[in-house]
């Protein structure tokens, strides 16, 4: 079945982030879109007001006649649905064609230019970072990201005139390796998602194979000093970046910080741009920022729209997103799931607001990650002055005995630390005194956020 002449197409686990931009590309293409997805969420509501016809049952009835035509249905599917689920065994034993979420999108972007991005941290605000230089300047992109970008309110981008598409190269599942990018970055490869690649080695490799798959005139633009070795073809540029370190071939140089504002200089192997102004002035948006502003020089962006373009990013929604900002409360909402992301996230908000009670509102995400990097977990929440622990959230695993948050919680150092049900969360939240909130998790933990801004509002 060719993806560009498809015009019917199901998807199971509709409500992904990933997924949703896949969703948005064919209902821009006019292609008729239905699908499933666990819970309903303020994604699928929209992607339903967009046209798409989505349920929340594993029912085989509910699937509408218009899918259940083997030669005129494409089915895609996210790794994060259990082998169990009867309506993907429905499609693979009715000889539909099933791709997963990953060939879809290498199939789309195959005849692109495409500027991908990996990493175990930072590579949604990076990739959005990129898209945003790239759309406001005169060069124009396409992109398919793993978070909603402010501003735009999507995670899917279309240009009629450029071919050059951003994309966030998720590594879970090898899913990067479906691409075939003309650019790439590799931000970390702190180990993660060890219950696919079952040790760091194997996930490091991973990484390297990615690194391979750059066409030959592109280029890779790797974090100074991550522990990979690139396995680059023929004709493949290398360049490092950095925050700070002067040996990287992009760097920032000159970093003010003050006033609510971080400014520095942008340090080019062909050039300096004096005075970029981050949009969403948090210390790690150094770091994502000089590697996007890479990306964005590479790609004939002026110097100029880089200063104006990275000014006028609005960030990209949990992601060191602002809910709450008066002179009592701040209240600020982030995606951060694994040690290191936590650790980056509270340095940077103590940076910010030093001197000020700051308490995390955690919620692990994964059996899996929390066996894997309890200790780790422990040791980057002991950072916070107040620690209230919510419960796992498991999405698409059983649990693994022995295994819950009490594990994080007896290592924590705090003496303020508290462990509670998402259930219990807003009369603590309304009993408590707060300075400085954040939110913190990869789970359905976003649901409570609108709640928590409207108790501490009150106070």
């Amino acid at each position: 079945m060719d993806i560009n002449t498809v015009r019917s197409i199901y998807f199971i686990g509709a409500g992904g982030i990933g997924m949703s931009a896949l969703i948005r590309y064919f209902l821009s293409k006019g292609i008729r879109v239905g699908g499933y997805d666990r819970t309903p969420s303020e994604l699928t509501e929209q992607l339903v007001a967009e046209g798409a016809d989505i349920h929340y049952i594993d029912d085989i009835q509910l699937i509408a006649e218009e899918f259940r035509w083997p030669e005129k249905t494409l089915v895609v599917y996210t790794p994060a649905v259990p082998d169990t689920h009867s309506e993907l065994h429905f499609f693979l034993a009715n000889g539909f064609e099933v791709l997963k979420r990953s060939q879809a999108l290498g199939l789309i972007t195959r005849s692109a230019r495409g500027l991908c991005i990996a990493g175990t941290h930072g590579k949604t605000t990076t990739s959005s970072m990129t898209a945003h230089l790239l759309k406001q300047s005169h060069v124009d992109c396409n992109a398919f990201l793993g978070g909603i970008l402010k501003g735009y309110d999507s995670n899917l981008m279309l240009s009629a005139t450029s071919d050059l598409t951003v994309i966030e190269a998720d590594e879970y599942d090898r899913s990067f390796h479906q691409l075939l990018p003309y650019m790439a970055v590799v931000t970390y490869t702190d180990p993660d998602h060890l219950d696919i690649y079952r040790t760091p080695e194997v996930y490091r490799d991973s990484f390297e194979i990615f690194t391979s798959l750059i066409r030959p005139g592109g280029a890779l633009i790797v974090k100074a000093g991550i522990d990979i070795t690139p396995r680059l073809q023929p004709g493949v540029r290398l360049y490092t970046y950095a925050g700070q370190d002067e040996k990287a071939d992009f760097h920032a140089r000159h970093i003010r910080i003050g006033n609510g504002e971080i400014v520095f200089d942008f340090v080019t192997p062909f050039f300096e741009i004096k005075d970029i102004r981050l949009g969403v002035p948090v210390e790690v948006n150094i770091e994502n920022g000089v590697a996007a502003m890479a990306l964005a020089c590479l790609n004939g962006v002026r110097p100029d729209e880089i200063r104006d373009g990275m000014k006028s990013f609005a960030g990209v929604s949990r992601r060191f997103d602002f809910q709450l900002k008066t002179g009592k409360i701040v209240y600020i909402d982030d995606y951060a799931h694994h040690p290191e992301e936590l650790n980056r996230c509270i340095r940077s908000v103590r940076a910010l607001y030093p001197g000020r009670k700051i308490t995390g509102i955690f919620q692990p995400h994964l059996y899996s990650r929390t066996r894997d990097f309890f200790a780790g977990f422990a040791e980057s929440l002991s950072q916070l002055d107040e620690l209230i622990l919510l419960d796992i959230y498991p999405a698409r695993e059983e649990p693994i005995p022995g295994i819950t948050s009490q594990i994080i919680l007896d290592r924590v150092t705090v003496s303020e630390k508290t462990l509670c049900t998402k259930e219990q969360l807003p009369g603590l939240i309304a009993a408590g005194h707060y300075e400085v909130v954040l939110t913190i998790g990869a789970g359905d933990i976003d649901r409570l956020v609108e709640p928590i801004k409207q108790i501490l509002a009150q106070k």
